[in-house]
């Protein structure tokens, strides 16, 4: 099993209170977030019908998807209901210095 390694994906100054961004980590897309100044990453494509949720609208902890309006909580990775019937995967974050890091592998 390999080892997790952290990413760095953006630069914390980029990523206002409220905001979220889209990043790729090798074959990975992942969202990042900004709830209330704590930070929070997920998978960037909804398991409904796989659109891109930094499209989307960040309301406090919950991503809408633009799409079909499937939410869900960007904290746990957890379905909000139909349309959606599988979570999306979370990842650790950190910010070191000025730099948002991202856990993978």
């Amino acid at each position: 099993m390999s080892e997790p390694k952290w990413v760095a994906v953006a630069s914390r100054s980029a990523l206002a209170d409220g905001a979220m961004l889209g990043v790729e980590v090798g074959d990975l897309m992942i969202a990042v977030y900004d709830v209330d100044g704590e930070l929070y990453a997920t998978d960037n494509t909804c398991t409904h019908a796989f659109a891109m949720l930094t499209d989307g609208f960040l309301d406090g902890d919950i991503i809408e998807c633009p799409l079909h309006g499937g939410c869900f909580n960007v904290k746990t990775g957890e379905g909000q209901g139909a349309p959606i019937t599988e979570d999306i995967k979370t990842y650790p974050v950190r910010v070191v210095g000025d730099s948002i890091e991202v856990q993978v592998g």
